[in-house]
């Protein structure tokens, strides 16, 4: 017996039906979207999106980790490892600038999830994983004189990515802002506001 060539809706490919599904996660809420949800806005059987995708929570496990892994690789980068920890921390506040924007909508995700879920909660402790880091390079400027040490450097990375992820609510790609545009804005407001006088 041959094998049947399995067929969908054309045009949704796995990473479309990601692309929807976070679209729908984001609007709804994810606990309160099903698959039939999810199946009647592509327009498909629950069976095609099964044939994608193995569940609900496999969707968010993928769509959670575009953002996350997105994060992680900025403090990977060169830029974020090697010279003067104020270059590095402007790299890395810069850089998670340009991921919240070329991923905005997996990111709004991310920020919305509430651990309700082992695939929430797995989230939610990668996110504090990469705001540790972040406080820890933080409290190097400070240590080194490179921003005022005044404020504690847990509350100054929650104020800063406060304001980085509030870009999730305004910041729209047909907009008039373009990406470096607005990290070049949150560097001057963040690191000006703490640099030493």
């Amino acid at each position: 017996m041959s094998e049947q060539v399995r067929r969908g809706r054309p045009g949704y490919d796995r990473d479309r039906i990601l692309a929807v599904a976070v679209v729908v996660f984001n609007e709804q809420g994810y606990d309160a979207t099903s698959v039939a949800h999810l199946a009647d806005r592509l327009g498909v059987s629950k069976a095609a999106l099964y044939h994608h995708f193995d569940s609900k929570e496999e969707l968010l496990a993928v769509a959670l980790e575009r953002a996350l892994g997105g994060l992680e690789a900025v403090l990977a980068a060169p830029d974020a490892i090697d010279g003067p920890v104020s270059d590095r921390l402007a790299a890395v506040l810069r850089g998670a600038v340009h991921v919240l924007v070329a991923e905005l909508p997996y990111v709004t995700l991310l920020l919305r999830v509430r651990g309700n879920s082992d695939v929430e909660r797995a989230a939610l402790e990668r996110r504090r994983a990469f705001d540790q880091q972040v406080t820890a390079l933080v409290r190097s400027a400070q240590a080194e004189g490179a921003i005022r040490d005044d404020v504690d450097a847990r509350v100054a990375t929650r104020l800063v990515f406060g304001m980085v992820n509030s870009l999730v609510e305004w910041y729209r790609p047909s907009g008039p802002e373009r990406a470096g545009q607005v990290a070049d804005d949150v560097l001057t407001v963040a690191l000006e506001g703490l640099r030493t006088r």
